[in-house]
């Protein structure tokens, strides 16, 4: 119920006076809050008795700033990097091998940092997209066309051929985990996968595997690659899912082999990624903070298998990728992941600048630029 108006005063003089109060109003609270912040910045037996008094009058605004202080406290230990002594690493990797062998369904949820060692940056590490742009800092772009599988991809795969491994949820776009050979049934991808085009229109949708990130010209709710489909002539799209979207497409996301293997998991290990998880690191078993390449090196000794390394002989792109049509030759400027000698080359022709292009745009690009405040044109 609105207050009834004075009599006398129009109903503007009336907001006017309202809008000035509540101006007052929040001027006043923001000269308590310099007032009070100033003096928590002071060590106790620095305080008068008259700032004492004050912290008492406004313990309120004391709660709210101490809360504050708290908040970017957290902030802050989440963006430093922990890193267990060698003593406590090999200790937790002791635990993690038991818990290995002892499961009877093994789930791998992968994110970013397991990418690091192939020069693709995380998001939340110390370098990370989202620190770097939290402190005000400029990221670089990166060329993701020379990324190659790491040993972490590479011994995921062979835990997954020694049964030991069930299946890996990803939500990395680099498609690597494809890359090192793991099979698609094994792989849900739930953030896409930038080699990967589909043709939407098709029933089933069809999907076109490429030896370039086909992401160059899409972007948050602009997913046409300005290819077409061979069959039915529809524009083709990637399978990116960005933040603020939700992923529809069966291949490459596998939401449904996802929520199976959840179902069914006894163990699930979580590699390169918070997952949202550090709030919640109480509810976690174990916890091991080191590179992804260390810590998988060392399971692998403890389970006593052998770790592998990529080998692009063996790189199954190459035999799952579908060559582009003469007229279509000239339809990115990627780089393109070139065979090995003597390998059939499914780029048809498609030609590229010595050096390749920094990737600017696409999937990791529209992701940096999410963090970046527009700026008002100078006039």
């Amino acid at each position: 119920m609105e207050p009834a108006q004075r009599p006398g005063v129009s109903a503007r003089t009336e907001r006017k006076a309202q809008e000035r109060a509540k101006i007052l109003q929040q001027e006043n609270k923001r000269n308590t809050l310099k007032l009070v912040s100033r003096i928590l910045k002071k060590s106790e037996c620095e305080r008068t008795e008259e700032e004492l008094s004050v912290l008492q009058r406004y313990e309120e605004t004391v709660q709210e700033l101490t809360l504050r202080q708290i908040r970017r406290d957290n902030l802050k230990r989440k963006q430093e990097e922990v890193v267990d002594s060698p003593d406590e690493l090999l200790k937790k990797v002791k635990e993690l091998s038991a818990a290995v062998r002892e499961a009877n369904y093994l789930v791998v949820y992968t994110g970013a940092g397991i990418s690091t060692a192939a020069s693709i940056p995380d998001y939340r590490g110390p370098n990370g997209v989202w620190t770097l742009l939290q402190k005000g800092r400029p990221v670089s772009a990166s060329d993701l066309s020379e990324a190659e599988p790491t040993l972490t991809h590479m011994c995921i795969r062979k835990l997954y051929e020694e049964k030991l491994v069930q299946h890996v949820v990803s939500q990395n776009c680099d498609g690597l985990h494809l890359r090192s050979g793991l099979p698609r049934e094994a792989l849900s991808e739930l953030h896409g996968n930038m080699f990967i085009e589909v043709c939407t229109a098709c029933s089933p949708p069809r999907e076109f595997i490429r030896l370039f990130d086909v992401t160059e010209r899409t972007s948050l709710h602009r997913h046409g690659t300005g290819r077409s489909c061979p069959h039915c002539g529809a524009e083709l799209r990637d399978t990116i899912v960005h933040f603020g979207e939700r992923g529809t497409l069966e291949q490459p996301l596998n939401w449904k082999g996802a929520a199976e293997a959840a179902g069914k998991a006894d163990l699930i290990l979580c590699l390169g990624s918070s997952l949202k998880w550090t709030p919640k690191d109480d509810l976690a078993a174990l916890k091991i903070h080191g590179k992804c390449d260390d810590v998988i090196g060392l399971l692998m000794k403890e389970l006593d298998l052998q770790t592998q390394e990529y080998d692009k002989l063996e790189d199954p792109i190459f035999s799952l990728a579908t060559a582009l049509r003469p007229e279509e030759e000239d339809s990115h400027s990627r780089k393109l992941i070139v065979p090995p000698a003597g390998q059939e080359d499914c780029s048809q022709g498609s030609t590229v600048e010595p050096g390749g292009m920094s990737v600017q745009g696409g999937w990791y690009g529209r992701g940096c630029a999410k963090g970046r405040k527009k700026k008002k044109p100078s006039t």
